[in-house]
């Protein structure tokens, strides 16, 4: 008698220890939010690596699987994953993480996007209807997802209020800190001219203060031909740049082409969590993008 109740005793315990909400990212960069905000709260997983491209993952039965046991969806939104979102969704059964349920979080909904398309043409490549998504390269929106997913943190787990608004008041703190001195940093990169391979930067740009000469890609999303690399080649001659920048989970291909055609510094910068070595949390991979580019821009 005595061990049955000392092991349903433990079996408490851990039942008691055991995190609150089970969280399925899309991206590297959510789960990283999630556990930044949610502690030993919750548990995270994400169904991408910082070296693949989020646009195009196949819903695989491991996914559904993990999807199936999610409380919480957390990803991008704005059609970055229309291309399998939707189809794990359904094949997963889970009501919980349905669009419109309050396990369905789209860190898209809560910032303004840019580079909405005035007409919507598919023939011009992948464009997104709902603007740029690519919003993880802006640590001023980056903030202010993290405010809206710590409300629903708190929604979801209301035992546990307390807990995440503290949680949120320290990464606050921490990440408006590390913004400033990231701005200090980086003063000597405004007005950098930059060529880059794909539309996926607008948001550093524009944090940053670059200036975009080129975009490799004639077509968002279609591997640039030679004779759109000669045409940018042309350009550069009459608005010269210094740096041509990709992401890491892409080809570096056609960016070595230009810097071979041109000599300007080439730089694969990590975009996401795990997209290099040196990227392995949120707070990292803005250290390591600004390090990157002011080693290139010398």
């Amino acid at each position: 008698m005595k061990q049955l109740f000392m092991g349903l005793l433990l079996f408490f315990i851990s039942m008691a220890v055991q995190a609150e909400i089970n969280i399925f990212a899309c991206e590297p960069e959510w789960e990283a939010l999630s556990q930044e905000l949610g502690g030993d709260k919750v548990t995270t997983y994400s169904a991408t690596t910082g070296l693949q491209d989020p646009h195009y993952i196949q819903a695989r039965p491991s996914l559904i699987a993990k999807s199936r046991r999610a409380d919480l969806l957390v990803c991008t939104g704005a059609e970055l994953e229309t291309g399998w979102l939707p189809l794990l969704q359904r094949k997963s059964g889970n009501r919980a993480i349905q669009n419109g349920a309050p396990g369905a979080f789209m860190a898209t909904d809560y910032v303004q996007l840019t580079g909405i398309p005035s007409q919507l043409d598919r023939s011009q490549g992948h464009i997104h209807a709902a603007g740029n998504p690519h919003i993880q390269t802006s640590p001023i929106m980056l903030l202010t997802v993290a405010k809206a997913l710590s409300e629903r943190l708190q929604q979801l787990d209301q035992n546990n209020q307390a807990y995440y608004q503290q949680r949120w008041t320290d990464f606050e703190q921490r990440w408006q800190a590390a913004t400033l001195r990231w701005q200090q940093q980086a003063e000597s990169l405004k007005g950098l001219p930059i060529v880059i391979q794909h539309n996926n930067w607008d948001y550093l740009i524009d944090w940053l203060g670059l200036e975009k000469v080129a975009t490799l890609e004639a077509k968002p999303g279609v591997p640039p031909t030679v004779n759109d690399l000669n045409n940018i080649v042309k350009q550069l001659k009459l608005t010269p740049a210094k740096v041509v920048i990709h992401a890491a989970y892409q080809s570096p291909r056609a960016s070595r082409w230009l810097t071979e055609k041109t000599g300007i510094a080439k730089v694969a910068l990590p975009f996401t969590i795990g997209g290099n070595t040196s990227s392995t949390d949120l707070f990292k991979l803005f250290d390591n993008t600004i390090e990157l580019l002011l080693d290139k821009s010398k």
